[in-house]
């Protein structure tokens, strides 16, 4: 029953978002690529597929910050358990709402930082597999290397709990946050008019992906362009739209070769390169 489950909750979520976003591309924004499958789809369905695997290494990680908050007094691995922990000090005793604002924010503002970290060095090829999709849609979002997964949902998560944020609270923001990156990968023109500058949109972030070169290492932003704005590295034309996908490298089109790529060339430097 246990193997049973694994395997139809993923499948019932992949159709479930596949009717959700069926109608967002083609109906809401009148998608102009001819059929329903395209190449690369075949790997980002072993993705999809795959994504809650990556995800339950990610809560074993976890254990360590968890560890050290049980060894510092903050709380108790019994109420750990029975899931009684609702964070510590001034900032768990904000109203509820008050946190997810905060936690919407410090994470939007960690994960700009990260998603550039990402685009230099050695964590470069990790991110390229991301970046390797050509033809952009929802489903192209789910492509990403489970290095690039498990950094993505660490390091905002530690400081956050060690902030002494809720939590529950910081979950259901990280659920939003997931779905709104998916949405962000929708082939749809939109750019929201006027909030164009303001939330991050579907053409905001198609153009991180173009191969353009005024566009490469830009909007990195994941729901504020006001960090990229601050920061320099907001690009958003309003004379044409994003096009020509892809990462700046050859990357594998296979979902195993991807999960090699960025080791591949550790074996030809003989170790891994030194990172930034």
């Amino acid at each position: 029953m246990a193997i049973q489950a694994h395997t139809v909750k993923p499948l019932l979520g992949l159709l479930l978002l596949g009717l959700v976003f069926y109608f967002i591309e083609r109906i809401m924004g009148a998608r102009r690529r001819p059929g329903y499958f395209r190449p690369g789809m075949l790997t980002d369905a072993a993705y999809f597929f795959t994504v809650g695997l990556f995800k339950q290494a990610s809560r074993v990680l976890l254990f360590a910050p968890l560890i050290i908050l049980v060894i510092a007094g903050v709380t108790t691995g019994e109420e750990l358990k029975a899931q009684r922990y609702h964070g510590f000090g001034p900032v768990a005793a904000q109203p509820v709402w008050l946190q997810a604002v905060e936690i919407y924010l410090l994470a939007d503002f960690l994960g700009y930082w990260i998603h550039r970290l990402f685009h230099s060095g050695a964590w470069w090829p990790f991110h390229a597999v991301h970046h390797s999709s050509e033809d952009l849609d929802w489903l192209s979002a789910v492509r990403v290397h489970p290095v690039n997964e498990a950094v993505d949902k660490l390091a905002p998560a530690v400081p956050i709990l060690f902030l002494g944020f809720d939590p529950t609270v910081t979950a259901g923001v990280t659920g939003f946050l997931t779905f709104y990156a998916i949405f962000l990968h929708a082939d749809v023109d939109w750019d929201f008019g006027p909030l164009r500058s303001v939330v991050a949109t579907p053409v905001f972030h198609r153009w991180h992906h173009s191969k353009d070169p005024a566009a490469v290492d830009k909007n990195f932003a994941g729901l504020l362009p006001l960090w990229d704005i601050l920061f320099g590295t907001y690009y958003m034309p309003e004379d044409r739209l994003p096009q020509d996908f892809g990462a700046t490298e050859p990357v594998p089109t296979g979902y195993f070769g991807q999960l090699w790529h960025p080791f591949a060339g550790w074996f030809k430097r003989k170790g891994p390169p030194p990172l930034p």
